[in-house]
């Protein structure tokens, strides 16, 4: 079992949280993974590349392949990044950062590297 804050994991969810092994290996074994087309920054519009910045991983610097699926789309991420908006807000009975856990074990469930 792992700690994250006041929250106890077990499992894989404790192995991810800790940045320890998950499912993210199983992904690149299977090759039925769907492949999307994408564009890259040369190819964006102003407008798509104002909301990509804004969505940048604060660490790298880099943009999630989550998000770069809809570059062939502008109204496509600007709905993403709302929806995500809205699901990730606080309510009175789960917080952001409980919200982000949820987010964290599903995608280890799922394989998916978040």
């Amino acid at each position: 079992m792992g700690r994250v804050g006041r929250r106890v994991l077990s499992g894989e969810a404790a192995a991810c949280a800790a940045g320890g092994p998950s499912m993210v290996g199983r992904m690149e074994r299977d090759e039925r993974a769907a492949w999307i087309r994408t564009t890259g920054p040369g190819e964006w519009s102003d407008g798509l590349a104002r909301l990509f910045d804004g969505a940048r991983d604060p660490a790298s610097g880099e943009v999630d392949n989550v998000l770069l699926v809809h570059s062939l789309a502008e109204d496509s991420l600007r709905a993403h990044l709302e929806l995500y908006r809205v699901a990730m807000r606080p309510t009175p009975g789960l917080s952001k950062t409980d919200r982000e856990l949820v987010a964290l074990v599903v995608s280890g469930i799922n394989a998916c590297h978040y």
